[in-house]
């Protein structure tokens, strides 16, 4: 409905009740566009609904891949998305990533925590829907721009402007975009990620990622002791993720499926198998053992499985972990993706050491030799060292070309010295071609930063700390803060209005009247900005 027709609407709503006369039609339908969506599921379906059509889109030309930063706070997002715009006029194939790392060192009670499930699993759908709340306050405060405007033209008898006004109005592009959702290992077992998932679509989200780690030995999927659960289990929490979004009505909800096995050495338990080939017995068949010769090699408490007809007695660690053969963990990741793309995931994640096109491409190659359109979500770490990464996985290409690199000492191609080279420059080449080329050799259709912010954060913090605290004093707020964003149209630098200040002001009118006292006259500060 556009916004002629609401007022329309609204105005047929107020002959009927003629003790409402003091409400303006056109208030009432300018307050329901700056608030488009009423709940969590509206949310939910409308976001789904984009990314299953990304998805397509990209399945037709990789270069159609998607992006995200992750966020730890409603304004990041919120801010994000603003920039987004401003930039590229439109936020299509942009999204919001809710990183369980940053929830857990900067939301919970307890203080930062590590990567590990031990923060309130209630911060989670908190977050998503305090993001949420930060990008319909931004619609709302673009509209509200654009509204005054409006208004303006009216008063002024501008129906040209009026009419271009009414249309960017009706054709106004939602800061509102798909949040994929970190539930970790779902908090618990099948019905405590059922029940976790549900919060969380309920607050908005339309993409729910977990992943394949036993929920009490959790780790960050770049440290060490990492402990995978057999697929049973794994692909149970998918149904618990699936029926929460069947049953709120989100039938098109998008799963990704992640898979930590190339990193992790570690199995909790052995899995039940039914017969050899099945699921379980190939999980098994990775665990690493000892072939037994009799009954004299089993001691107590060992356990014993059957290897390819054999009796072998696993490897179990003093703390009851069974061990992985080693090397295996490729062969394990692509059981576990094909294994989750035939049991009700929509995306695949694929937890590496580093970030390597090759790599990725060797294992999604043979994920797609089973599951053709099979698609992944990828990790652009922080954790890696992308320039050291990079510079040796050039300085590796050279050599294996027979190119000369003697000038270069491979294992200290951080230095600063390299910087400005010839093998320096081509490094940031591969760099900041990685995701297309990822997208069009290995399969990925959403590239994200999982912690980018919280980097930020203390990168500006310390630049302004020392400023401030040293020589510069004031000026380092004013050269490299306040006047940075007026110079580059930061909307932030009118912080009143960013909070929301003017659209409580028109609010205000709208409730009294001429006897509205409002915040944004001639000595609202706010004014030295133009």
């Amino acid at each position: 409905m556009t916004y002629r027709n609401d007022i329309d609407a609204i105005a047929s709503i107020l002959k009927q009740n003629p003790t409402w006369n003091a409400i303006k039609p056109e208030h009432a339908a300018r307050m329901r566009a700056q608030n488009r969506f009423q709940t969590g599921l509206d949310i939910a379906k409308y976001t789904a609904k984009i990314m299953r059509e990304d998805m397509a889109a990209y399945d037709q030309d990789s270069s159609q891949y998607t992006q995200s930063l992750g966020c730890w706070h409603g304004f990041i997002g919120q801010q994000k998305m603003i920039s987004i715009k401003k930039h590229f006029n439109s936020t299509k194939r942009r999204y919001l990533y809710l990183s369980g790392w940053m929830v857990a060192a900067l939301r919970s009670e307890f203080g930062p925590l590590p990567d590990q499930s031990m923060h309130e699993k209630t911060s989670v759908p908190a977050l998503i829907e305090e993001l949420y709340t930060f990008l319909r306050q931004a619609d709302a405060w673009e509209l509200n721009h654009l509204f005054r405007d409006l208004e303006a033209a009216q008063a002024a008898g501008d129906e040209v402007k009026a009419r271009s006004l009414e249309t960017q109005i009706d054709q106004h592009e939602t800061h509102v975009v798909p949040i994929i959702a970190d539930i970790d290992a779902g908090f618990g077992n099948a019905e405590a990620t059922y029940l976790l998932a549900k919060k969380m679509i309920e607050a908005g989200a339309c993409c729910i990622q977990i992943e394949n780690q036993v929920s009490d030995e959790k780790q960050c999927g770049h440290q060490d002791g990492k402990v995978t659960v057999p697929h049973a289990d794994f692909l149970a929490k998918i149904n618990a993720c699936r029926l929460a979004f069947l049953e709120l009505g989100v039938d098109d909800g998008v799963i990704v499926a992640r898979t930590d096995s190339l990193g992790a050495g570690l199995t909790k338990q052995i899995a039940v198998t039914n017969e050899p080939g099945d699921l379980g017995d190939q999980y098994n068949s990775f665990i690493d053992g000892d072939i037994i010769e009799s009954a004299a090699d089993i001691n107590n408490g060992d356990v014993v499985i059957k290897q390819n007809g054999k009796l072998v007695k696993p490897k179990r660690l003093a703390s009851g972990l069974f061990q992985f053969k080693a090397g295996s963990g490729e062969d394990r990741v692509v059981m576990d993706c094909i294994a989750s793309l035939q049991n009700g995931a929509d995306l695949l994640w694929i937890e590496t050491e580093k970030p390597h096109v090759g790599q990725i491409a060797q294992m999604v190659n043979r994920i797609r030799a089973v599951v053709p359109d099979a698609k992944l979500v990828y990790n652009n770490s922080p954790s890696f060292n992308w320039t050291l990464n990079f510079r040796q996985q050039v300085f590796d290409a050279w050599q294996q070309e027979g190119k000369d690199v003697s000038a270069y000492n491979r294992a200290d191609l951080m230095s600063v010295e390299y910087d400005a080279t010839e093998l320096g420059q081509e490094a940031d080449k591969w760099c900041q071609n990685f995701q297309r080329d990822a997208s069009r050799e290995a399969g990925i259709f959403h590239h994200l930063i999982t912690l980018p912010t919280y980097h930020t954060a203390a990168l500006s913090t310390d630049n302004l700390a020392k400023g401030y605290f040293g020589d510069e004093g004031m000026l380092a707020y004013v050269a490299g803060v306040q006047r940075q964003e007026l110079r580059q149209g930061i909307a932030t630098v009118k912080h009143q209005d960013m909070a929301g200040s003017n659209i409580g002001d028109d609010h205000k009118e709208f409730f009294a009247g001429e006897a509205a006292l409002k915040a944004g006259g001639k000595d609202n500060t706010m004014n030295q900005f133009g």
